[in-house]
Order: C-alpha cells, then sequence, then structure tokens
C-alpha cells in the first residue's frame, strides 16, 4: 500500500474585491487548513484581463493587488497564487507569489511561459478550453526547455457548443503522462461561458459531483473558487463554491482520493 500524501489544494476569491475582503476569506481557509491538516494556497486575481464585457469588474490592478496578496501571506501564512496575462507583469508578481499561474486563453502564448518559467516559480497553466489535453506536451516544453523546476497544469473542461463547456475526464490521466502535476479546477468547469449578457452563469450544483470524479481518476490536486457569498461575488460567482461548504467537500474528495491511491 503506498504512503498517501495530501492533494494539492488552491482556492479563495476569483478576484481581489477588497483588501477586507480578501483577508477574511484567506482566514477562514487558514482554518479549514489547519482544522484539516492540509495544505491550502491562497488564490485571487489582481486583474480579470478576459472579462466578456467592459463594464465588468477586473480587480484592482497589478500594484494594489500584490500589496494585498503580500499581506495575506503575512496574516496568514498561506502561500499564494495569482495570475499574470502580460510579460511584463511576471518579474514583480514572482517576488510575491509563490505559484505564478497561466490563464486557459494565454495556456499558449510562448512569450508569457517563458517569462514565468524563468523565475523558477512554480508555474500553473491552465488548459485552454480549445485544446485537447495532449496538445498540453507543448506548453510543458515551453516551460522545461526554459528553466521550470516545477509545473502544475490545470483540466477546467473544453467548449462544448456555445455557453457550454464538458468536462473529458481522460485528459487527467494524459496530461499526467507528461510527467507534471494535474490538478482539476472543479469551479471553472460548471461555467456557462458568456451565458448571460456578457457575464457567464454557472451550475454551481455539480461542483462537488466534478470534484469527486476527478479524486477517482487520479487528479493530484484541485482548484475551486470559494466566496462568501456567491451572489454578490464581482467576478464568477455563479460557478464559485459557498465557502461554508467547502470544509466538508474537502473531507468526501480526500476519502476518494485516499481510496484512487491506494489502488494504483
Amino acid at each position: 500500500m503506498k504512503k498517501t500524501k495530501n492533494p494539492i489544494l488552491i482556492a479563495g476569491p476569483c478576484v481581489i474585491e477588497s483588501r477586507e475582503h480578501c483577508l477574511k476569506i484567506a482566514q477562514e481557509i487558514k482554518k479549514i487548513s489547519e482544522d484539516l491538516k492540509m495544505e491550502i494556497v491562497f488564490k485571487s486575481s489582481f486583474d480579470k484581463a478576459n472579462r466578456t464585457s467592459l463594464d465588468s469588474y477586473r480587480g484592482p490592478g497589478l500594484k494594489k493587488g500584490l500589496e494585498i496578496l503580500s499581506l495575506v501571506k503575512k496574516e496568514t501564512g498561506l502561500k499564494v497564487l495569482t495570475d499574470v496575462h502580460e510579460t511584463c507583469q511576471v518579474e514583480e508578481t514572482a517576488n510575491i507569489v509563490d505559484i505564478i499561474q497561466i490563464p486557459a486563453f494565454l495556456c499558449r502564448q510562448t512569450d508569457l511561459l517563458i517569462a514565468s518559467a524563468k523565475t523558477g516559480k512554480v508555474v500553473n497553466v491552465k488548459k485552454g478550453q480549445f485544446l485537447a489535453p495532449e496538445d498540453m506536451k507543448f506548453a510543458v516544453e515551453k516551460l522545461v526547455k526554459n528553466g521550470a523546476k516545477e509545473i502544475f497544469l490545470t483540466e477546467r473542461g473544453t467548449f462544448f457548443g456555445y455557453h457550454n463547456l464538458v468536462v473529458d475526464f481522460r485528459s487527467i490521466p494524459i496530461m499526467k503522462e507528461f510527467g507534471v502535476k494535474v490538478i482539476f479546477d472543479a469551479t471553472h468547469s460548471v461555467q456557462k461561458p458568456s451565458s448571460s449578457e456578457g457575464k457567464s452563469g454557472g451550475e454551481s450544483q455539480f461542483i462537488p459531483l466534478l470534484a469527486k470524479a476527478a479524486a477517482a481518476v487520479g487528479a493530484d490536486g484541485f482548484f475551486f473558487e470559494v466566496h462568501d457569498n456567491p451572489q454578490k461575488a464581482l467576478s464568477d460567482g455563479a460557478n464559485s463554491l459557498k465557502l461554508e461548504y467547502f470544509k466538508k467537500l474537502l473531507v468526501k474528495i480526500f476519502e476518494i482520493y485516499r481510496a484512487a491511491e491506494d489502488e494504483e
């Protein structure tokens, strides 16, 4: 029987809404982390540069956003993750965060991947909704050839017609063949892209089902957007997990994760 290791866990609000809100969510995540004796990486974006509508809230921007993420690290001790969208953001971001994330729509942006790899930080690349899982090997090659020490790939669903995503769970073992850790994004996978007058909808009731399925097929970790009040979230509320349900779901996921690992 293999020795069980805890899965990689990444969680937080989609976007930094305010200093106070970010700290509040981070402190709750820290408490869950301590209760379950599992490390959880805090995630939130300083800028959502790919919002559908010009009027949608994007975040506080690079400078203020990184200041808030730095405060989260100092106050809670949690590791932090955030997205970068342009090469000019990478170096400054790497000075603060533990994991640099490449958004799904930018997973083929060579210069962004190279710049992120050269920081020496862990790089998490979201699989594009438009890509086959086997094509992510080229993103891995770009990172490895430019010095990336540790790479995560994240499955977050594939376009299935307009305004809909579907998860092909074969993508998890396929991408694990590249010798990297594969994360399952349980919240973006239930998104209904641009389905609500310039905003994305979502079917959050399916988050637990998909997360448990990913645990069963061997995902190395799990990504969740969590919020204390999803209906009032400034971004991705429709596909966010309500924070009060997070701990209970993690317990169930870990039971499945452990059983799946023991059978390998």
